[in-house]
C-alpha cells in the first residue's frame, strides 16, 4: 500500500507546487493581473478618457512589457490589496502599498520601488499647525492604509472618519467641510492641495516608508524576478525619468539604497 500511496503523494505535491508558480502561470496565460490604486494622483488615477494613468501604472506597464505579457489592471485600495493577493485574485500589487511588518506577515514584498511619507491636509485658515492641534478634530483616512495605522498608534486622540477610498470619498468629505483634516501619502496630499484651494498642508511629513510590490507568499520565482526588474528600473534611469514625469522636472527621486 505504501508503494502505491507514496508515489501518488509525491505526484500530488509536484502538481500543486507547479500550480503555485505564479510567474510560470503568467507567462503561459499571456497576461498579469496587477492591483493598482487608481484613487489618488500622481500615483494612480484616470484621465479624461477613463484610461488608467500615473506613476504606478507606468511601472506596471514596464513590468508587463519586460515579461512579454498583457497588463490587466484591477483598481484596488486599502485592505483589499492584501486580501486579493492572498486569495490569488491578483498576481501582484503595484498599488502604493507601504511595506509594514504587519502586512509582511501575510504577503511578501519586493525591494522598494518608491519611498514616501505621510502628510495631512487641513481646511485653509483652520489654525491647525501640529498633531496636537488635531485634538477633538475629525480626520478622514482610507481604511487599512498606512495613514490609518499612523493615527491609531501616534494620534489616538483624534476622531477618525474611515473611508473605503481616500479619493474620492475622503476628498469629498474635505470639500464639504464634514471633516477638519485628511491624511494620505505625501504625493497625494501635495497634488490635492494644489487642486483644491480651500485646503492647505499642515507642516511636517510623518513616518517615511518604503513602497514595495506585494505578492502572495510562497512565490520565490516571482519575487526574484520582480527584484531584478526593480534593480534594472532604477539603474536604467527610468526611475528618475518617471519621477520627473509625474512630479515635475525639479523633482528629486528618493534614495532607495538605505
Amino acid at each position: 500500500m505504501k508503494r502505491i500511496i507514496l508515489p501518488i503523494m509525491f505526484l500530488w505535491l509536484s502538481i500543486n507546487l507547479a500550480s503555485a508558480d505564479i510567474l510560470s502561470d503568467v507567462k503561459e496565460r499571456g497576461y498579469i493581473k496587477a492591483g493598482i490604486s487608481l484613487g489618488g494622483m500622481p500615483m494612480g488615477g484616470r484621465d479624461g478618457r477613463n484610461e488608467a494613468v500615473g506613476y504606478d501604472v507606468d511601472v506596471a506597464t514596464r513590468l508587463a512589457a519586460k515579461l512579454g505579457v498583457e497588463l490587466r489592471i484591477v483598481d484596488v485600495y486599502g485592505d483589499a490589496r492584501v486580501s486579493m493577493l492572498v486569495s490569488k485574485q491578483l498576481d501582484i500589487v503595484i498599488g502604493n502599498m507601504t511595506i509594514t511588518d504587519a502586512r509582511a506577515k501575510v504577503v511578501d514584498f519586493s525591494n522598494p520601488y518608491y519611498r514616501t511619507g505621510l502628510k495631512i491636509a487641513v481646511q485653509r485658515g483652520s489654525g491647525i499647525k501640529s498633531l496636537e492641534d488635531l485634538k477633538g478634530k475629525k480626520i478622514a483616512v482610507g481604511r487599512g492604509t498606512s495613514g490609518a495605522i499612523f493615527l491609531q498608534e501616534e494620534v489616538p486622540w483624534v476622531e477618525v472618519v474611515y473611508t473605503d477610498n481616500f479619493a474620492p470619498n475622503g476628498i469629498l468629505l474635505l470639500r464639504q467641510r464634514r471633516v477638519d483634516a485628511g491624511i494620505e501619502d505625501a504625493s497625494n496630499i501635495d497634488a490635492l492641495v494644489q487642486n483644491v484651494r480651500s485646503l492647505e498642508t499642515m507642516p511636517g511629513e510623518f513616518q517615511s516608508g518604503d513602497i514595495g510590490m506585494g505578492m502572495a507568499k510562497g512565490e520565490p520565482a516571482l519575487k526574484s524576478w520582480v527584484n531584478e526588474f526593480i534593480a534594472d528600473y532604477i539603474s536604467s534611469g527610468d526611475f528618475d525619468k518617471n519621477i520627473k514625469k509625474w512630479w515635475g522636472d525639479d523633482a528629486i527621486a528618493p534614495n532607495l539604497s538605505n
